[in-house]
């Protein structure tokens, strides 16, 4: 929300004695000026209003556990950042192109113009989504946080709808990114018949939601069957990426970057191992590297990289796989 909206807002609160909404503005307000690095003003708006309210501002830092088995939601620390990822070209600029408009958002907003906040990674599982949304919040030095469905979706009518907008309601005066994982679990497409009228109201309560998040608040779903998104969610995303399965030059680069950052060789080049192991995600590829590595670490100085290595492709080659049903 721009900041001339959020002044209206809270003349409008003002002028009709809903205190609710005056705090909740002026937190937006604070948050808004502490993204533009204003934060003595912060401070100071924050200060008067906890004055207002006796010292009992409405908001906690901890996320709150409503009628639910646990927070909705989890702040993490951010382990990737976008250098260590190997992204196709295309996604990599324009994730880059994310990271400055919120970077250099009193700028747009000085051409009238708000910095995009709204991002889908769609695609297999395994190839990056969650980390890619993890190093987006590196870039922009704000908290990760990722919606915990196990507490968001509720058993009795209606419970689903209110927890989303608790969570919401949280972040909306926080800069910050709110990442769901596996979205078509609350974004279904409410057209299914076989769907039933409480997903079809959390839908539209999500919807509504994300309509109302300022553009400070980056809001990243992820999911790997995007054709079961409701078509009005597509809508809502300003910046939909999808996140392929590696190609084998790409599998090659991730070798040559494991074995620098780890100073350990795999006694086989990374295009001969790329080969090998075409058609794995990168989640694969990584835990095939940590497991020939943990090999070579506990043979100690002695050990027969090479070997190892060959020992490993062929247990992965004879490991249980799901069975495709025709």
């Amino acid at each position: 929300m721009a900041r001339s909206d959020l002044i209206l807002n809270l003349i409008r609160a003002a002028t009709r004695g809903d205190q609710v909404l005056v705090q909740k503005t002026a937190e937006a307000l604070a948050a808004d000026e502490r993204a533009k690095k204003h934060t003595i003003l912060a401070d100071r708006i924050l200060a008067q209003l906890k004055d207002e309210t006796n010292g009992k501002p409405r908001h906690t830092a901890s996320p709150p556990a409503i009628h639910s088995s646990g927070p909705l939601w989890a702040e993490l620390t951010p382990k990737r950042k976008l250098s260590d990822l190997i992204l196709p070209g295309h996604v990599e600029s324009s994730v880059r192109e994310l990271v400055e408009e919120q970077h250099r958002a009193d700028l747009l907003r000085s051409h009238g113009l708000e910095p995009r906040h709204r991002v889908l990674f769609a695609g297999p599982p395994g190839n990056g989504k969650t980390s890619l949304a993890e190093a987006i919040a590196d870039a922009l030095y704000v908290p990760f946080l990722v919606v915990r469905y196990e507490s968001l979706i509720g058993s009795y009518l209606g419970e689903t709808a209110q927890r989303v907008g608790q969570v919401f309601e949280y972040v909306r005066s926080r800069q910050c990114v709110l990442f769901f994982d596996e979205f078509d679990v609350v974004g279904k497409e409410r057209g299914d018949v076989h769907e039933t009228g409480e997903i079809k109201r959390v839908v539209s309560s999500l919807l509504l939601q994300v309509d109302a998040l300022p553009s400070y608040v980056i809001v990243i779903a992820a999911s790997n069957h995007p054709e079961l998104l409701d078509r009005a969610v597509w809508r809502r995303f300003q910046l939909r990426l999808e996140l392929p399965m590696p190609r084998q030059e790409q599998i090659e680069q991730w070798f040559r970057r494991f074995e620098s950052r780890t100073g350990h060789e795999l006694g086989f080049s990374p295009r001969s191992l790329a080969q090998s192991l075409k058609g794995l995600n990168f989640a694969e590829v990584e835990e095939f590297g940590l497991d020939v590595l943990r090999r070579i670490v506990l043979a100690g100085p002695a050990a027969d990289q090479r070997a190892i290595t060959k020992a490993c492709l062929n247990q992965w080659k004879k490991r249980f796989s799901p069975a495709v049903h025709e």
